[in-house]
């Protein structure tokens, strides 16, 4: 009976460190995507983005096929406690990575258009320092998680702040370049949309964070994270009637 009772042990340890090593190997094809799709804004490299939205589909399988293992372990383990907390977890974080996945791709489908358009200023650049910042709290966030550092994720939740305050900074230029030359209008709000996408990345890195947090202790974060996103009142009907 020990026996049989320590081949399941181990066996669920498997499955679990399968299911970990996915959410690894789905984090650094996002990692790898969010700055794919920077540079190919900034360079201006359709070839590059065609890249971005191709490998979508690779992110998308992965997750398909570890929602399908981490719901066969819920069945026929019946994990409790700890283990069921990192089940469920990599299951919401996987959700989170897949979401990010689609933004880096609508990213790359607004790039094949912006080509097509006269580049307004050194936007691209600024919105590839902002896509750098999200990468880099998206790789603390995957380091937290395998180290289980509750301090580093929420040093990551906190910096999700900095990427909405780069964001409204964002805004701000590209308001004053449409204002400048009606002519921008069009280039400014797909640029618009990109720096909403990386926001937006930035808050789905966050809620990986909280997932590691809760991992570690058992519960979410005491406080709301800060939210500085100033933008979808400013421009009001404007942005409704120009987003997909």
């Amino acid at each position: 009976m020990t026996e049989l009772k320590n081949h399941i042990v181990k066996a669920f340890d498997r499955e679990l460190e399968g299911i970990q090593a996915q959410i690894m190997k789905m984090g650094g094809l996002v990692e790898a995507s969010i700055m794919q799709a920077a540079t190919s804004l900034e360079t201006r490299d359709v070839e590059l983005a065609e890249k971005v939205r191709a490998g979508d589909k690779l992110v998308d399988a992965l997750e398909e096929s570890l929602n399908e293992e981490a719901a066969q372990v819920i069945a026929l383990r019946a994990p409790t406690a700890t283990d069921l907390r990192i089940v469920l977890s990599v299951m919401r974080m996987s959700a989170n990575l897949e979401r990010i996945g689609d933004l880096s791709k609508n990213i790359a489908k607004r790039t094949s258009v912006l080509v097509q358009m006269p580049a307004v200023g050194d936007t691209a650049t600024s919105l590839r320092r902002m896509a750098r910042e999200v990468e880099l709290m998206l790789k603390d966030a995957l380091d937290a998680y395998i180290q289980r550092d509750e301090a580093l994720a929420l040093d990551v939740i906190q910096r999700d702040h900095d990427v909405d305050q780069m964001h409204n900074t964002q805004f701000r230029e590209l308001l004053t370049y449409m204002l400048e030359d009606p002519q921008n209008i069009t280039a400014c709000m797909h640029l618009h949309f990109i720096a909403k996408n990386i926001e937006r990345m930035g808050d789905h890195v966050t809620s990986i964070a909280e997932q590691v947090v809760f991992m570690a202790t058992g519960s979410k974060p005491d406080e709301d994270r800060p939210k500085g996103d100033q933008t979808a009142t400013d421009l009001g009907p404007l942005l409704q009637e120009h987003e997909d």
